[in-house]
């Protein structure tokens, strides 16, 4: 009896682990699918459709925001329901906050609604050369040494991490691997105090330094100043901004996101196209003009959603076939046709995309999936290969995203970012 009854009683706690871990992932994929914000263009109807079981609640501007299926209409709020289709209208740019509570009980989560005036971009889908400089030298990792002793050390080992950023030795600023060099050489002691920078905490830790066999003292550091590629330009705004890549660049030793110290993009010259396959991605081989006559423009913030700067003041867009065109925003993404630009050779081509999958929730660089229905590219590059991200999505007449990602083990399909979630990096 006994043992039937402990037998019973784990049975009722194995259903009760299943019931919360179900619970659990109903809410997170609830909660998933709700993106930060909803924005909709001042004057236009936007339809929204997300058939949650959520009750919302917004607030700030009963005056100036209509929502069709709105139950109930007070003094500063208004409420309605997001398990049905519901249309939002408002004649005043500006934000208000609304509170979602799943089921009408359960605070989920908190998001606004940003109302923006229309705006257009130039779709670009050129080849582009990437120049970034770090704030501060991005460290690799640590190694051995070998001391004029003969013996080995690992001065570094537990003390500095791949991915810390080396800001300074000794109280002097270090930007490039022969200012570290000429500091550790400079160094009197037997031991040197180093600046990181560690999950953008600043600190100062202390480092054992060898003098090895050759008579150069080290540390056991392995560093990188700066990187370069190649990726693709996604637009220009009117004001001469730019974005790109439609994701961060990041190290490709340590997939750490690069702190931004400077960068440049360039003009490219395409040398080689290297056809993808399952599981061996292609890619865009070029070499980056990089002269001041070639410069295209400054690198300003490098983010999860992309690149972002200033265009040169002299650089031309008269040749551009496609003018401003608007943007559209995740709700008017549908799934379908659609075509990308990008440059696989000396001119920006057109190529037929069909998008499969639509995340409206989706605050990352993973909105939608593509997948290509063009043959002349999956003949030229087997499908989407490294130096293709970036490339404009273009969809009914109106730029909604940029290719991200492929899948590693089929080429022929890949992620794109909205493009209301790049023109916030």
């Amino acid at each position: 009896m006994r043992r039937l009854k402990i037998y019973r009683l784990a049975l009722i706690f194995i259903l009760a682990v299943v019931i919360l871990f179900t619970a659990a992932f109903y809410i997170y994929d609830i909660k998933s699918s709700l993106p930060e914000s909803l924005k909709i263009v001042v004057g236009s109807d936007s339809e929204f459709d997300f058939n949650v079981p959520v009750e919302a609640d917004v607030y700030d501007a009963v005056e100036t925001l209509t929502i069709s299926n709105a139950s109930s209409k007070e003094s500063g709020s208004i409420h309605f329901s997001m398990g049905e289709p519901f249309t939002v209208t408002s004649g005043k740019t500006g934000s208000c906050k609304m509170k979602l509570k799943l089921f009408g009980l359960f605070e989920l989560k908190n998001i606004s609604i940003d109302v923006i005036d229309n705006m257009s971009l130039l779709p670009c889908g050129n080849a582009v050369g990437i120049h970034v400089d770090t704030d501060g030298l991005l460290v690799l990792g640590t190694g051995s040494v070998t001391g004029k002793d003969g013996l080995e050390y690992e001065p570094a080992y537990n003390i500095v991490n791949s991915g810390d950023y080396i800001r300074g030795v000794a109280g002097k600023r270090v930007n490039s691997i022969k200012q570290l060099q000429k500091e550790i050489q400079n160094c009197g002691e037997d031991t040197v105090v180093i600046d990181i920078c560690r999950n953008d905490i600043e600190s100062s830790v202390s480092l054992p330094v060898v003098e090895a066999e050759d008579g150069v003292k080290k540390i056991g550091v392995w560093v990188r100043e700066d990187t370069q590629g190649i990726g693709t330009l996604t637009y220009i705004a009117p004001d001469g901004s730019f974005g790109a890549l439609g994701h961060g660049i990041t190290d490709i030793d340590t997939g750490v996101l690069m702190k931004l110290k400077e960068g440049s993009i360039y003009n490219t010259e395409i040398i080689q196209i290297i056809k993808g396959g399952k599981g061996n991605p292609g890619e865009i081989m070029g070499m980056i003009l990089e002269s001041p006559e070639q410069k295209i423009g400054d690198i300003t913030s490098n983010t999860e959603l992309g690149i972002g700067g200033v265009t040169s003041r002299d650089y031309d867009t008269s040749n551009n076939k496609y003018g401003y065109i608007p943007i559209a925003l995740r709700q008017d993404v549908k799934k379908g046709p659609a075509v990308i630009l990008s440059q696989l050779g000396d001119e920006i081509e057109e190529y037929d995309i069909e998008i499969t999958e639509v995340k409206k929730g989706s605050s990352d660089n993973k909105g939608m999936v593509l997948k290509i229905t063009d043959k002349q590219l999956i003949e030229k590059a087997g499908g989407i290969i490294q130096g293709m991200s970036g490339s404009p999505i273009i969809q009914d007449g109106r730029i909604v995203g940029a290719v991200t990602h492929v899948f590693v083990d089929d080429p022929g399909k890949g992620y794109g970012i909205f493009i209301e979630n790049m023109l916030e990096h």
